[in-house]
């Protein structure tokens, strides 16, 4: 996809802060639908940039992020220079941040990341290349970040700095606190930060407590800035930063003064700003169907009334005049909201056989449906929709699993020893468990596991597996262990999606032959493996639709660990009383090589068994809110239309 540089700040270009839709916001921003989309555009705006300056003979000083963020730009950039001829022989790059201490050969170094993901595939000088050292001695670290931004200067600053965006409101490594002149200095990490690192470095107790970093006076410098930033966990801290006052406690504000600054985010990452969330207070809506129910269950929200007890003055004081002169009055409306909310709610998942289904989430016909429910890890399943799984299989549904990828980074090193060391006492010859003893027991940090290891660990997931859909009562024929390809490197890092993951998926949907497929919808970050086993279903799907059975195939999606679908967004809520709560806690349960002290945990200390049920029970408690029936927990799932 070739896209004109100039569309970035011309396409839905709305200056932040001077137009009533934009009142709100005090940064200029562009959402766009996806971030690939994003990604090329902003990729297109660095070439344009180096070309000119190359025409000019000058060189062109960027300033460059790491993170998930910013990686599809750089493959862009790098697919321009092997398909297109873009050469960076006059570039000079500086990067914001380093990890300290950390060795560039660690692969979690940002060195390691910056040649991994751009200049080992580009023509850029070696000399030209400016990355923190994580390894300069704790004597020498003051003058040498004295000494980097000198270097900066002496080019005459940034002509382009891109940025990502941490949870913190960090910009590099500005913390909380960071000042508004702050230089290149040492600085101790939030907390929240290094939880985020923590599934790149296997645990948060292996990630580094301190980084180096440009300050924000730095960055302020640079003549151009872009600020990346994909997914849902995004969302509330780019509203804070957008629409916020400009305050330390959220650093990434001090962009509101910089003159040339423009925010680039998709649509989950866009979904708190006002006019995005709340669009009918900043402008004339079109009422759609989905608008109006959004809206209906946002005031019921907002003033802790059931639906069927807002008034006309409810509507006319939040802004939503122009609703009820398209509706006619509160009572009105209040009722068809209420009945489309209620018409979500069905204790049969697969269709409810020999009844009216004009009202009702699912079909009746066929009575008893083949199913898929993918799982991109192997516990997702139990831990995003056990309830409805059961469901499933109680009801006489032809129920299949498939486990997308092995989950094997996700199996500790301590647990992988365990069983290698219950291999070797049943069987002293076995080589292959002794190799991985060995291999355990002197691993270091810049090792990747062997691939023994990693066959040992996903065997582990499928084991644990097996053991939750035994007690659900699926067959083991129908549990498939598809172990996509793209998935297994070993690392955190995961190749990209290629025709041999997409014929994986697509060979199973054509031997199952579906009338339901679930899926994990997560968005929450667009370079993750629940997003990359979306997009691979997806792929599938667009190969697989012109034959005859996908006619009869919906397919719904569940949300992970992470977050839960909003209230007016559920197509299906299916209810679970305390017996299936219980029930579904011990499917979970099974899974035991991730529980007490899972390594990709995040900032969220529960464990995800207690995720799983608090956020059940207080989906069931937003409906209740709303003025539905009372239920002990609701599973949620959204329509996928293909």
């Amino acid at each position: 996809m070739k896209v004109d540089s100039t569309d970035l700040k011309s396409i839905a270009y709305t200056e932040a802060g001077k137009f009533e839709e934009t009142r709100f916001e005090k940064i200029h921003n562009v959402i766009f639908d996806s971030s690939n989309e994003a990604s090329i555009i902003v990729a297109e705006e660095i070439a344009t940039l180096i070309n000119e300056k190359e025409a000019l003979n000058q060189p062109c000083v960027l300033g460059l992020a790491t993170g998930s963020s910013p990686i599809k730009v750089y493959e862009e950039l790098v697919r321009m220079h092997k398909e297109e001829g873009l050469s960076f022989s006059n570039v000079v790059t500086f990067n914001l941040d380093e990890y300290y201490p950390m060795g560039k050969d660690n692969i979690q170094s940002y060195f390691y990341f910056m040649h991994e993901h751009l200049f080992n595939h580009v023509d850029i000088l070696p000399e030209n290349i400016n990355i923190p050292n994580g390894m300069v001695s704790a004597d020498d670290l003051y003058q040498y970040c004295i000494d980097y931004e000198l270097k900066i200067k002496s080019y005459g600053g940034l002509d382009f700095q891109l940025l990502g965006i941490g949870r913190t409101g960090h910009i590099g490594f500005n913390e909380p606190g960071s000042h508004l002149n702050s230089g290149t200095r040492s600085i101790t990490l939030d907390h929240v930060t290094r939880a985020d690192a923590a599934p790149a470095f296997l645990g948060i107790d292996n990630v580094p407590r301190k980084a180096i970093t440009m300050g924000i006076g730095t960055v302020k410098s640079a003549k151009r800035i872009v600020l990346l930033g994909w997914g849902l966990n995004k969302a509330k801290i780019l509203k804070d930063t957008i629409e916020g006052e400009e305050t330390s406690s959220v650093p990434a504000t001090y962009l509101q003064d910089h003159d040339n600054t423009t925010f680039v985010i998709d649509s989950e990452a866009s979904s708190e700003l006002t006019r995005v969330k709340t669009p009918w207070l900043v402008a004339s809506c079109h009422w759609t169907d989905i608008l109006k129910l959004k809206a209906v269950v946002w005031l019921s929200e907002l003033l802790g009334k059931p639906i069927l007890k807002l008034t006309d003055k409810d509507y006319n004081d939040n802004g939503m005049s122009g609703l009820l002169t398209e509706e006619g009055t509160a009572y009105d409306l209040n009722i068809k909201m209420f009945n489309k909310l209620q018409h979500t709610i069905t204790g049969w998942p697969g269709g409810k056989p020999n009844a009216d289904d004009s009202h009702r989430p699912e079909r009746a016909n066929p009575a008893k449906k083949r199913v898929i429910i993918f799982s991109p890890h192997p516990d997702d399943d139990v831990i995003s929709m056990g309830g409805t799984f059961d469901r499933l299989v109680e009801q006489g549904h032809e129920v299949h699993i498939a486990y997308q990828t092995s989950g094997n980074i996700a199996v500790s090193d301590e647990e992988a020893l365990k069983f290698a060391e219950i291999i070797c006492k049943l069987n002293p010859d076995n080589s292959e468990a002794k190799a991985i003893i060995d291999f355990l027991q002197s691993k270091t940090d810049k090792d990747i596991d062997s691939k023994a290891l990693r066959q040992l660990k996903g065997l582990i997931r499928q084991s644990e597996s097996l053991a939750a859909t035994r007690y659900l009562g699926v067959k083991d024929e129908n549990v498939h262990f598809l172990n996509l390809p793209f998935y297994e490197t070993g690392t955190i890092k995961k190749g990209n999606l290629t025709s041999d993951d997409i014929d994986i998926v697509t060979s199973l949907i054509e031997a199952v032959k579906p009338h339901q497929i679930y899926a994990a919808g997560d968005l929450a970050d667009p370079h993750g493996t629940h997003k990359m086993c979306l997009d691979a279903l997806f792929e599938a799907i667009d190969v697989l639709k012109p034959k005859a059975f996908m006619n009869d195939c919906w397919v719904w999606l569940y949300r992970g660990a992470w977050h839960e679908w909003e209230s007016y967004e559920i197509e299906m809520a299916v209810p679970m009383s305390p017996d299936q709560v219980l029930k579904k806690r011990h499917a979970i349960f099974y899974h035991q090589s991730q529980k007490d002290g899972v390594m990709f945990q995040g900032d969220d200390s529960r464990e995800f068994w207690v995720r799983a049920e608090d956020r059940n029970r207080l989906t069931a408690k937003k409906y209740n809110d709303l003025g539905l029936a009372d239920y002990a927990a609701i599973e949620a799932f959204k329509r996928y239309h293909f």
